[in-house]
């Protein structure tokens, strides 16, 4: 039987997990940018079942919060029993993030191993109105 791509990303937007937890910036007033980077993020495969891998690198301006490192780390760590595609999965981060410390800017890069012979890379940036 050929499998297909059809409908495995459906609920991807309203899928359940663990939020971003944040904590009050007492510097809101200037601009300064934060890098997070881990080489230890895991998926997996929505079509093989097999896991991928890849190096996840946010860069923020933080506004009036800061991500707090532990819980997004374990936010992360969520993703290693989804299946989700390489492009989902970056939108959904940055997403997320955003829901949590509301930043000025951010982006993120996603830098995922070979599949097939294929490396993926999968970048999105938020600029918020400042009006």
């Amino acid at each position: 039987m050929k499998k297909t791509y059809k409908n495995l990303q459906n609920d991807i937007r309203d899928l359940d997990i663990l939020k971003i937890e944040r904590w009050k910036n007492k510097y809101p007033d200037r601009d300064y940018t934060v890098s997070i980077k881990t080489d230890e993020f895991t998926c997996i495969c929505p079509k093989t079942g097999l896991p991928d891998y890849a190096a996840i690198s946010i860069d923020y301006n933080p506004d009036k919060y800061c991500v707090e490192l532990k819980s997004f780390k374990l936010y992360l760590l969520a993703y290693r029993n989804i299946g989700i595609f390489h492009e989902h999965v970056i939108n959904r981060i940055l997403d997320d993030f955003i829901k949590s410390c509301n930043p000025r800017y951010a982006k993120i890069i996603g830098e995922f191993g070979l599949r097939g012979g294929i490396r993926t890379t999968v970048s999105r940036e938020h600029e918020r109105d400042r009006s």
